[in-house]
């Protein structure tokens, strides 16, 4: 083999000793190409690692060398040392033994051009070694792919978080731990469409081009449509249309697709996201409260195999009830305030408002000022499970009124971590009010307010037709993988998120 072998020390970025590899790589290629195809596509394995393990990792080396088993299996070559090579397929890896004095003529000289990163087929039979290591004896191979850039260190990774985001296919070559993370991405949505179709709800789709944009209160993407000459939203929810189907008599529905809010990037926040929301026919927010820890457990034990999770430092124990408090009562809890007065007008709430320094504009009405005191004073102290509830209807411009107190609504955001993943309420169904609410955001808009919603009429008229008391619920699933494979930023749980250009960096 070729000392290039031993090349596992390149830095992640482009040096003057990788583009010397990468010259040496091609022209390897095209001496392939001068002998034969060069990316032959006639190479199908037997078997898969992970299968392999499961079937005769557990066999003696006497009883495997009784058994014979001939198979064989195609991936990426992860290391080499001596006659021992290791390659990766999907879930698992591999250990090859690869003799050079069991290849003659082409392959002779094919095996000694091998790299890492390559990607071969090879045929052979399974043993164990003195170490009792389950191993395919290589009596064949073929190269199926020439890798032309050379693997990032192998005890490092791609260490350079900005390198592992923008350049995702390296990471999941290199690093288990990402891998990880997306394949239990993909059981965690698995078990969410599992609970609810248990559940009786039906998955549906709805638009994400859409003429008005509605169902929240975020600033929408904009684009063209040539064909009807007018500009169209990506939408930012797809609240209103799901509600259309409850209407249609589809009681229970649920979503889980992408939405767009052309806001700003952080570890929280990514342009592009995934929701799932869902809406229930005759069923009160409350309803949704109980659902929705009957759903954060099962997700928890079916994905994890225990109710504990582990997120940042902090334990949660999803089989225990979450806390529950209204938006006032945290705020006193937290806050340290006693009297109840400090929230009965305007005027009381402004001056909390300025004892806390939290900055306000006074236009805004005395809910939406409450608000941001909660969300500058409070939301970042609830670590443990909590359900607030009792939101201002100022900020809550889709969610049905309390029947008791009409300036608050039925809606609640569920807290983890000190950051919201689920949000949802008793659906307003009253059309002339919703109408009034709609017109009320449309006066933000014009004055200045870009997240402000839009009027739209028919999702008014869709409301006269009549929908039954109905709840919906919000939930982040790119927050909700955070939390359950302890992900500090919410790029380590999308495999391709949005990344400023490199000319803005620094």
């Amino acid at each position: 083999m070729t000392t290039e072998h031993n090349d596992n020390a390149i830095n992640n970025t482009d040096s003057g000793e990788e583009n010397k590899l990468i010259a040496a790589r091609r022209e390897k290629l095209t001496a392939i190409r001068e002998r034969r195809v060069a990316f032959p596509n006639d190479f199908v394995p037997l078997a898969d690692s992970a299968s392999l393990i499961a079937d005769y990792d557990a066999f003696d080396k006497e009883a495997l060398e009784a058994k014979a088993i001939k198979t064989s299996v195609a991936g990426r070559i992860i290391r080499m040392r001596g006659p021992f090579t290791v390659i990766q397929d999907g879930a698992a890896q591999m250990q090859l033994y690869m003799n050079n004095k069991s290849f003659a003529g082409e392959q002779a000289e094919e095996f000694k051009g091998l790299d890492l990163g390559d990607i071969i087929g090879v045929e052979g039979e399974l043993f164990k070694t003195g170490k009792n290591e389950l191993t395919l004896r290589v009596a064949n191979f073929k190269l199926l792919t020439k890798s032309l850039r050379p693997l990032p260190d192998k005890h490092k990774g791609l260490t350079d978080m900005e390198m592992r985001y923008r350049q995702r296919y390296v990471d999941l070559i290199v690093n288990e731990d990402s891998r990880r993370i997306f394949a239990m991405r993909s059981k965690i949505v698995r078990c969410i469409r599992d609970y609810f179709e248990a559940h009786q709800f039906m998955e549906v789709e709805t638009p994400m081009m859409q003429v008005i944009p509605g169902g929240a209160t975020a600033r929408p993407f904009i684009t063209h449509h040539n064909a009807l000459d007018q500009d169209m939203y990506l939408r930012v929810a797809p609240e209103l249309f799901l509600k259309r189907l409850v209407v249609g008599g589809f009681d229970r529905v649920f979503e889980l697709n992408r939405n767009f809010r052309n806001e700003g990037l952080s570890t929280r926040h990514n342009p592009e996201f995934t929701m799932l929301e869902f809406y229930q026919a005759y069923a009160r927010y409350t309803d949704l409260i109980d659902l929705t820890e009957d759903l954060f457990r099962t997700i928890a034990e079916t994905v994890l195999g225990t109710s504990i999770v582990h997120y940042q430092g902090s334990e949660y124990d999803f089989s225990k009830p979450f806390a529950r408090l209204s938006v006032i009562e945290s705020i006193k809890k937290y806050c340290d305030v006693q009297d109840d007065a400090a929230f009965a007008t305007k005027e009381s709430i402004m001056a909390l408002a300025d004892g806390f320094g939290v900055q306000y504009d006074k236009s805004w009405g005395k809910g939406k000022i409450m608000m941001e005191i909660f969300d500058e004073k409070v939301e970042h102290q609830l670590d443990q499970p909590t359900f607030i509830t009792e939101y201002p209807i100022e900020v809550s411009p889709l969610a049905r009124r309390n029947e008791e107190n009409p300036e608050i609504t039925d809606r609640f955001e569920l807290i983890i971590g000190r950051r919201e993943l689920a949000n949802g309420f008793s659906e307003l169904n009253d059309p002339e009010d919703q109408a009034e609410r709609f017109q009320a955001q449309v006066e933000q808009k014009d004055s200045g307010d870009n997240e402000a919603m839009h009027f739209d009429e028919d999702y008014i008229r869709a409301l006269e037709y009549g929908m039954p008391p109905t709840a919906g619920e919000g939930i982040g699933i790119d927050r909700l993988v955070m939390l359950f494979t302890d992900s500090a930023s919410i790029k380590d749980v999308l495999l391709f998120p949005h990344m400023r250009p490199l000319h803005d960096q620094g």
